[in-house]
């Protein structure tokens, strides 16, 4: 399957666009550059608002101008947005702001227009030589590889972002060079752009199996249809109950997990970690998914309704600690909690909806589910945003002080939804109705 060209292409283009070298320090930049807490939650809410709006025209754009032109216009969208982070001088607080509004503006296109149109590309270039049974080797190979890649950037860029760390180990090797905080936060960046410009060219290799003419005047009708599937799939979640409580009960549990997923490197920092150490601790986090994995399955033996009251509460756990901003390894338990609580989410979602979904409208369901998750997220981020604001009130308070009084904030918050949540299913929705149906 390795021989065919579009496979290899695909697997570059989904490692070099998807590992990046600064998501360890992914909050703490935001802030080393001059920004707050409350502008890093406005600019992921940005993020997710944009997926939102161009998830189901990127899949019409798809089927009218092709699958590879989105793949590659993804790659150039990622090689600009980087760039704008590598050279936006400092000392000037608007420009920074408006380089990071670009950048999350262009993150969430470039993530919409390669959702699934890369996927799809390599898919039917095995269909196309009679090899479509070898995709769950592909999908394996690409796990793999993912993994190993995820934890060499994350160790390696949360080191080069440490210029006292990275100081130490060129004098070591006998180069004495004096650096500077505000020059190697640039690192990580610079590392991506160098991935950013193999995923665009990797991407630009890529062809299309069943190359078809473009026709221009399809584009209004395609789109069209598309939103008239959408709606469709909307009516069809609304008049299904268990679909609808279990897209609701998991847009719950990962809006509030994602959030502070995002901002763990500023509660690192919080607890007293060194910079250099957040990759490491991210790569055991990624590993300690292996072991979520296998107990992922086990969950599905007991009802949707016990396993959401677990997950809940191991949030509320994973909230509290933090909350409690316990020093060094006992501050990384929450972490630990509320990454399994991210992850068993997902798991558990996806295998609901797949389970009572009709196949002809699964990938409208499924991609319901993510407008959904990053409309959760993007509106708490906005919330977010506004708390960290009214807590700061005119203080000369610290980002890192804002950030530790907001955490007993997040707790409340999860602790009221938690709570009204069931109660709202229950007046919304007769006992029988919730059962898990048969997929039409």
């Amino acid at each position: 399957m390795f021989t065919i060209p579009n496979i290899r292409r695909f697997l570059a283009f989904r490692l070099l666009f998807g590992v990046r070298f600064y998501y360890p320090v992914f909050a703490i930049l935001f802030l080393d550059f001059g920004l707050t807490v409350g502008q890093f939650a406005v600019l992921n809410a940005v993020w997710a608002a944009t997926i939102v709006c161009c998830e189901v025209p990127s899949g019409a754009l798809a089927d009218v101008v092709g699958r590879r032109t989105l793949v590659v216009t993804a790659g150039a969208l990622m090689v600009v947005e980087i760039a704008l982070l590598c050279f936006v001088p400092l000392g000037h607080p608007d420009w920074v702001f408006v380089a990071f509004l670009l950048n999350r503006i262009l993150s969430g296109l470039a993530e919409a227009l390669a959702s699934g149109a890369d996927e799809a590309l390599a898919y039917d270039s095995l269909k196309a030589q009679g090899r479509a049974a070898d995709w769950p080797k592909v999908l394996a190979t690409l796990m793999r590889w993912n993994s190993l890649a995820f934890v060499a950037a994350l160790a390696l860029g949360a080191f080069v972002y440490d210029a006292a760390a990275l100081q130490r180990l060129l004098g070591a090797l006998g180069w004495h060079v004096a650096l500077d905080p505000q020059t190697t936060m640039r690192f990580p960046l610079y590392l991506t752009l160098a991935t950013a410009i193999g995923a665009w060219w990797a991407a630009r290799g890529m062809t299309e199996p069943d190359a078809r003419p473009i026709h221009s005047e399809r584009l209004l009708t395609t789109v069209g249809d598309a939103w008239v599937r959408t709606l469709n799939a909307g009516r069809w979640i609304l008049a299904t109950p268990f679909a609808w409580i279990v897209m609701a009960s998991g847009m719950l549990l990962d809006h509030l997990a994602r959030l502070f997923v995002t901002l763990n490197s500023t509660y690192f920092r919080l607890i007293g970690l060194p910079e250099a150490s957040f990759g490491l601790i991210g790569a055991g986090i990624a590993l300690l998914g292996v072991g979520i994995a296998r107990l992922a399955p086990a969950l599905t033996r007991h009802s949707p309704s016990l396993n959401f009251a677990l997950l809940a509460i191991l949030c509320l756990v994973g909230l509290a600690g933090a909350a409690l901003v316990l020093p060094f390894g006992l501050g990384l338990l929450p972490v630990a909690l509320i990454h399994a609580v991210l992850l068993l989410t997902g798991y558990l979602v996806s295998h609901y909806l797949n389970a009572v979904t009709d196949s002809a409208q699964r990938a409208t369901i499924l991609s319901f589910k993510g407008l959904a998750f990053n409309l959760g997220y993007g509106a708490l981020g906005v919330l977010y945003a506004t708390l960290l604001v009214l807590l700061r009130d005119g203080t000369s308070m610290s980002e890192e002080t804002v950030f530790q009084i907001s955490l007993p904030w997040l707790l409340g918050y999860g602790m009221v939804i938690f709570l009204l949540f069931p109660g709202f299913v229950a007046i919304r929705t007769p006992a029988g109705a919730r059962k898990q149906p048969e997929p039409g």
